[in-house]
């Protein structure tokens, strides 16, 4: 029977990611430095940071196979430090823990946050851009960057990795908001919204989790896979939130250069103040600003990929922050 670590396995995607490898019949241990919102039966739990080198190597122990989704998701920490070391840092610990081991494949879970083209005449796709940290726009996104380029370097040099990025899922059971989910939860309370129109992709977590397997399975080294589902401009996705829930609300539409000073002075407040997450960051503007719709075609063609339309992701996200996390 394959063994396989997944870290950062009690996170949103991560639950789902253990649950789909449980039902195939994988032996799974998650390392998390959290519990798990959801446990699945069969799988082991180890609490514990991808920091602690002495940690990682024990939860190696008997592996095949590493899924790596440790990491901080959201656009603002107390700590921006914080971004570096988890991201980076623990990447860079994980991969060295497991060339050590001789791990036969291991998955990078990175993010489209990171793909945008460096100017609108670039002439490779998203999917094969390679920027720098200092193109990046923002602290979250330039530790994403370095993490995906230590994967990258390693697969390079031989070691057996595969990049898998998706876009922003949704879907049942998450229970620490990610940034999608948070996102919508915003909107949702919210009789004026006020928004700033940019494309995004949506997709269902599930799709999600079948994708990082099949990556795994069939992904070519030192390749990146984006898995995604619906790319939508934010204006209709709140249509479609307000008919979902019956919900109506007055839309603002906002300037971008408005979006991200407003977004500037919401996370200094944050950081100074409140010390609590902000609505907004400038990181985040600055991300919307540059976001470009994303093809799924290597992932379909190479993988077998095959997400569902976002519609059925959508109300039970919606369902479930009205029964859980009304505004």
């Amino acid at each position: 029977m394959t063994c396989v670590l997944v870290t950062g396995g009690s996170g949103f995607i991560g639950q789902h990611l253990v649950a789909t490898l449980v039902a195939s019949g994988r032996q799974t241990r998650v390392l998390d430095v959290r519990p798990p919102g959801r446990t699945v039966a069969n799988a082991q739990y180890i609490k514990g940071s991808v920091l602690d080198r002495e940690l990682v190597d024990q939860a190696l122990d008997g592996v095949d196979e590493v899924y790596h989704l440790a990491g901080l998701p959201g656009m603002w920490v107390a700590r921006k430090d914080d971004f570096h070391a988890v991201n980076y840092r623990g990447t860079e610990v994980v991969i060295s823990a497991a060339r050590k081991r001789g791990i036969a494949r291991l998955l990078h879970c990175s993010t489209e946050s990171i793909l945008f083209r460096s100017s609108p005449a670039g002439e490779a796709g998203v999917e094969d851009t390679l920027l720098t940290a200092d193109d990046m726009p923002g602290p979250y996104t330039r530790s994403k960057l370095l993490a995906e380029r230590l994967a990258m370097e390693a697969a390079a040099s031989g070691f057996p990795v595969v990049i898998g990025s998706p876009t922003m899922p949704i879907g049942p059971h998450d229970h620490n908001l990610t940034p999608p989910t948070a996102m919508l939860r915003h909107f949702l309370g919210k009789r004026f919204q006020f928004y700033l129109d940019f494309v995004l992709n949506l997709v269902d977590v599930r799709d999600v989790a079948s994708g990082l397997i099949l990556a795994m399975e069939r992904g070519k080294v030192g390749n990146r896979y984006i898995l995604g589902g619906e790319s939508i401009p934010l204006k209709k996705l709140l249509e479609h939130v307000a008919a979902i829930s019956g919900r109506d609300s007055l839309r603002v539409p906002v300037p971008g250069q408005l979006a991200e000073v407003t977004a500037a002075i919401l996370e200094f407040m944050a950081d100074h103040v409140t010390r609590t997450p902000p609505s907004a960051t400038a990181e985040a503007v600055r991300i919307a600003l540059r976001s470009t719709a994303l093809s799924t075609e290597r992932a379909r063609r190479e993988l077998g990929y095959a997400p569902r339309p976002i519609e059925s992701a959508l109300r039970e996200t919606i369902a479930y922050l009205a029964s859980t996390h009304a505004a």
